[in-house]
């Protein structure tokens, strides 16, 4: 019982969206009017704002960390396993991301979000997988291409370090689930019409 209110709470901390509060913060518009329409921290940028995209990146990634920590740091406590729980709670945090209860289930792709939890997981493995992030998103300057190379990367990162245990099931979940969200960002990178990093709203 425990683990299923562990879950419920860290759906709801992955269901605030940070691209919707912090263009609240700035004066922006919301995030869901232009450009892609995804709540995230690469459509904010659009808008010409760093510091509210910033805060988007940072607030997405945070609440997948933060309830990752506090599973880990809580579980003993309340009978939650270490192992299956806590890899729940991560996966629950970024549903909530991508589906939020706040937001009409209206939500971002969990590029941030998923980078979040996987840094509460281990910190190397979230290291590693920002730096895939990083590399192809400065040699191609596409963040969905980059995104989609991370999470493909990210459940091979974790099976070379830990091998096979249930965090690794929810970790596949995740990247799967950011491939589907990324869809028509596929499609576009298919047929050339992807915008670049930095590229503003029109």
């Amino acid at each position: 019982m425990n683990t299923v209110l562990f879950v419920i709470a860290a759906y709801l901390i992955g269901s605030v969206s940070f691209a919707v509060v912090s263009s609240k913060l700035f004066g922006l518009a919301d995030p869901r009017t232009y450009g892609s329409k995804n709540p995230g921290a690469t459509n904010v940028l659009r808008s010409g704002n760093k510091a509210a995209a910033a805060l988007t990146l940072l607030g997405d990634a945070l609440k997948g960390t933060v309830a990752v920590w506090l599973a880990r740091w809580l579980a003993p406590s309340y009978g939650v396993d270490e192992t299956t729980g806590v890899a729940l709670v991560g996966l629950a945090a970024f549903i909530g991301h991508l589906w939020p209860v706040f937001s009409r289930f209206v939500g971002g792709k969990g590029v941030a979000t998923l980078l979040g939890v996987l840094i509460g997981i281990n910190g190397w493995l979230g290291l590693a997988t920002i730096v895939t992030w990083l590399v192809i998103a400065y040699a191609f300057r596409y963040s969905s291409l980059a995104a989609l190379v991370a999470s493909v990367f990210a459940p091979f990162y974790y099976g070379l370090l830990f091998g096979l245990k249930p965090a690794l099931i929810a970790i596949a979940v995740m990247s799967g689930l950011l491939i589907y969200r990324h869809r028509q960002n596929i499609a576009n990178l298919l047929a050339g019409k992807e915008s670049r990093i930095g590229s503003k709203k029109t």
